[in-house]
């Protein structure tokens, strides 16, 4: 298949797996692999990590006046050097605390992540099954009575925590944090706006990151054109993605999600011990 349809069709599964609690890193990793597509670009972790930036797009896109919103608070923060009674200015700094843990902790891990699961494919199935154990569990536990502005300092310190286990793929950076936002008493709606919002600097900056990969040549050759497609094509089903979840939570529990990692995982599983 055409290296640009192909990063067309991965941009549209990073787009909606992102967002979704469902692994866009598995699905990333397993796909290509069973499909046989073997571009060294679209299967280098670089690609992907721009891919990231596309659903970034559609964070900021979605989120815009909220992320205006806390940022102008973080400056008045700086400015009036207090956090106050304002809650804006307390969301941003919940906001900040929360990358924390996933920052630190991608950094330390970033090579082991990027090289140990991309030949254990078995193992991405099987974190699509844990992930999945671990959506139930949270479900079964929630209280759903709180609301975002209600999280305390130690409770988004946790969300971050349970956040940085996302670099583990199978596990889904959506799936742990909301997962984490329910067994700590938020509705099902509000778990999934901050998991969106505590999300946003963490793709930013391994964007940012990993973009020295592309300008030095490390991530190998790559064109333009299919980078540029790749990226469009997650932004849009990522913000598809994003309008249709939170408008599933009012409603529906996150249990439909669980079941289709078990069976992805099973479908996934076959197809890399019969190929």
């Amino acid at each position: 298949m055409d290296t640009l349809v192909q990063a067309i069709v991965i941009g549209v599964v990073q787009g909606l797996t992102e967002f979704l609690p469902i692994s866009s890193s598995a699905h990333l990793i397993l796909l290509p692999r069973v499909l046989g597509w073997d571009d060294a670009f679209i299967n280098s972790p670089g690609f992907v990590v721009m891919l990231h930036m596309g659903t970034l797009a559609a964070l900021l896109v979605y989120f815009w006046r909220d992320l205006v919103r806390y940022a102008l608070a973080a400056l008045a923060i700086v400015r009036d050097r207090r956090v106050g009674s304002d809650p804006d200015r307390r969301m941003a700094v919940l906001l900040a605390f929360s990358v924390v843990p996933a920052a630190l902790i991608g950094v330390l891990l970033e090579d082991f992540v990027d090289t140990f699961f991309r030949e254990r494919l078995l193992v991405v199935c099987g974190l699509l099954v844990v992930g999945a154990l671990v959506l139930f569990v949270a479900e079964r536990a929630a209280r759903h009575t709180r609301e975002m502005q209600e999280l305390r300092l130690i409770d988004t310190l946790g969300i971050g925590l349970a956040q940085a286990f996302a670099l583990f793929p199978g596990i889904s950076r959506s799936g742990i944090t909301i997962s984490a936002g329910l067994l700590l008493g938020l509705k099902r709606e509000a778990a999934a706006r901050f998991a969106f919002l505590m999300g946003t600097p963490i793709i930013f900056g391994a964007g940012l990151w990993k973009t020295r990969e592309l300008l030095d040549g490390s991530a190998g050759t790559f064109d333009v054109t299919v980078l540029a497609a790749g990226m469009i094509a997650a932004a849009l089903s990522g913000l598809a993605a994003i309008w249709f979840l939170l408008a599933y939570l009012r409603r529906f529990s996150t249990d439909i999600f669980g079941l289709y990692r078990v069976a992805a995982a099973g479908v996934f599983a076959v197809l890399v011990l019969t190929r």
